[in-house]
Parts: C-alpha cells; sequence; structure tokens
C-alpha cells in the first residue's frame, strides 16, 4: 500500500500541519505503509505536474494550514491541476483524508472545501484530522491529542485496505451533470504531457511569442486589405460616375479606418483628394462594411442616411443627389 501526502503550507517551522503529518507517517509506516511526501511550496513551479504522482498512490493526505482564510494558494493550484490534468478514472480509487490546521480560524471550513473538491473530482473520502492550535507545544505534550491522531492516521489505513464504501453525495452528482463538459477531453497520457508542457515556461513563452507573432501578421494583412478597399472606393465611385448638367458639389467621405475622402463634382468632371476640407457642401460618416453594401447596390445613400447607418451634415438637397451622381445596381 502506498500512501501520498501532499502539503499546502509555507513549511514555516511553527506549523502544526508538520507535527500532524509527521505523526501520521509514523503511524503509517509501523503499518508497513509506503507513505511519499510532496511539498507544494518546493514545487511551486511545476504544479501542473503533481497530478502524475497520484498514479501509483492508493490513498492521499491533503495537508494545509489556515493561517487567516481558506486552504491557501499552493492547495488551491494543486487541486485546480487535479481537475485539468490528472487521470480522472485513478481519482475514482482514491480516498483521500484531509488534514486542516489553524493558527486563526477555519479550519473545518478548510476540511469541507477539501472534501468538496475531491467529491467533485470523482475522488472517494476518509474521515479527517481538523484542530485548532493556539500553543504548538503544548498541543504536541498532549497525550489525548496525540492519541486521537493516531487512531484518524489507522482509520485511513483501514479504509484503504478494506476499501469501504459510501453513501452517494449531491457532489457526486453534479460532476456527472452540471460540471462534466468543464473539462478536457483529453487522454491520461494526452493530460499528463499538457501539463509538462504547461509547467515549461520556456515552452509558454515561446507560444506567447508564435500568437503575437500572428496577432501581428493578421494586423499587417487587415491594413493591406484596408489600403486596397481605399484605392477601390474611389476606382468604383469613377466608374459608377453619372454626370449632372449644371451641378457643383464637394462631398467628404469619412469612412473608418481610411483616410478622408473629398469628392468634388462639377458637371461632367469628378475628382478625389485623400484629405479633409473644410469647406465642403455635405460630410457623410459610415462604415467600410456601408460602403461595400452601396457599391453593391444593397442600399442607397439616401436610405443609409435615414435609417442612421450613415450620418451626414450640410446641405439635404446635394446629399440626396449622391443616388443620383453615383448609380450602383
Amino acid at each position: 500500500m502506498k500512501v501520498n501526502i501532499y502539503y499546502g503550507g509555507r513549511g514555516l517551522l511553527d506549523d502544526p500541519t508538520l507535527y500532524v503529518i509527521q505523526k501520521v507517517e509514523e503511524v503509517l509506516l509501523e503499518l508497513r505503509v509506503n507513505v511519499e511526501r510532496f511539498n507544494i511550496y518546493e514545487c511551486k513551479n511545476t504544479i501542473s505536474m503533481l497530478p502524475k504522482t497520484l498514479k501509483d498512490a492508493d490513498g492521499i493526505i491533503l495537508a494545509t494550514t489556515v493561517e487567516w482564510l481558506g486552504i491557501g494558494g499552493y492547495m488551491q493550484q494543486f487541486l485546480d491541476s487535479c481537475w485539468l490534468y490528472a487521470d480522472k478514472e485513478k481519482i475514482r480509487e482514491l480516498f483521500m483524508q484531509p488534514i486542516v490546521m489553524s493558527t486563526t480560524a477555519g479550519e473545518r471550513e478548510g476540511v469541507l472545501t477539501l472534501e468538496n473538491a475531491w467529491e467533485i473530482l470523482g475522488g472517494k473520502l476518509c474521515s479527517g484530522i481538523c484542530s485548532y492550535v493556539d500553543d504548538l507545544v503544548a498541543f504536541q505534550m498532549n497525550h489525548d491529542y496525540n492519541l486521537i491522531i493516531e487512531k484518524k492516521a489507522e482509520n485511513l489505513y483501514r479504509t484503504i485496505s478494506q476499501k469501504m464504501k459510501s453513501l452517494p453525495t449531491s457532489n457526486q452528482a453534479i460532476t456527472k451533470s452540471v460540471l462534466r463538459t468543464q473539462r478536457l477531453e483529453l487522454t491520461p497520457q494526452e493530460s499528463e504531457q499538457l501539463s509538462q508542457y504547461v509547467s515549461d515556461d520556456s515552452y509558454v513563452k515561446r507560444q506567447k511569442e508564435d500568437v503575437e507573432e500572428l496577432t501581428a501578421m493578421f494586423k499587417e494583412m487587415l491594413g493591406q486589405q484596408q489600403e486596397s478597399r481605399k484605392i477601390d472606393v474611389s476606382t468604383v465611385l469613377q466608374a459608377h460616375f453619372v454626370p449632372q448638367d449644371d451641378f457643383t458639389a464637394n462631398y467628404l467621405f469619412l469612412i473608418e479606418g481610411n483616410k478622408p475622402l473629398e469628392i468634388k463634382v462639377k458637371n461632367d468632371d469628378i475628382q478625389f483628394l485623400n484629405e479633409e476640407n473644410a469647406k465642403v457642401d455635405v460630410t457623410a460618416k459610415m462604415t467600410p462594411d456601408l460602403m461595400d453594401d452601396i457599391i453593391a447596390g444593397r442600399i442607397t445613400f439616401q436610405k443609409a442616411f435615414m435609417t442612421g447607418e450613415m450620418t451626414a451634415k450640410g446641405n439635404f438637397k446635394t446629399l440626396s443627389m449622391l443616388d443620383n451622381i453615383f448609380i450602383f445596381t
């Protein structure tokens, strides 16, 4: 039989959880149990790889200390990694005993958090250990306290060896229904490989650089498309220009993402300038997509203005002439 201990505290000398873990280890070793401890604070850069250590265990102990609020960040990160990368089929066979010691308050809430998390992961529970410790020396010297810890350790051994059954819980039902779509649909081998990639800083950095490079490339492509659209607008308007007798007007098209386009019309003459002139008869503001719709004949200038898709100011009679001097079918 093998039991893994995952310690989520900070490793302080006066941490009561370390004392309890030591007592539990002594009992399990006397029962000829192979015990391996993992100090999560020593593996903080490779926490995502810790779930693979569950594979050869028959049971585990999740131990942490409440110093001010909750189970602490290291233990939470380990549980997150179990959810993302651990073999869920293996977890279903594992018994977990929580150990939460508190130097302030909230040890019962800590145990409940660990139990809920492990049940949602699909694992099995064993009766845990929790206590408030004000004076560590007095706690260590108390014979009754030590006896309780030893009995809890023996109970863990008995629970694992006899594979004790438990009644179903709502957390198990939630895992099967509500949370089943949240997990990554990967094989255990793929999950383990992914956890190695996540813990590899150079790999993550390289991936970020690749994403940034792709983003820059697409921005450049988009800029080229927008630039080509600017040229096409003038060309298409020129091709669809219908001269009007005794008609003179200056239009200013403000198309988002493009330079201002001034259009000077005088009888059968038309000019296009990429500049913004304050002395124009009509200023029209629109999106590139709306300009495409107008050119494609899906909507007229007048309708775009009436529906609010295009905003305009100036001489509205001159504005209405846009559909006469530029005809799209």
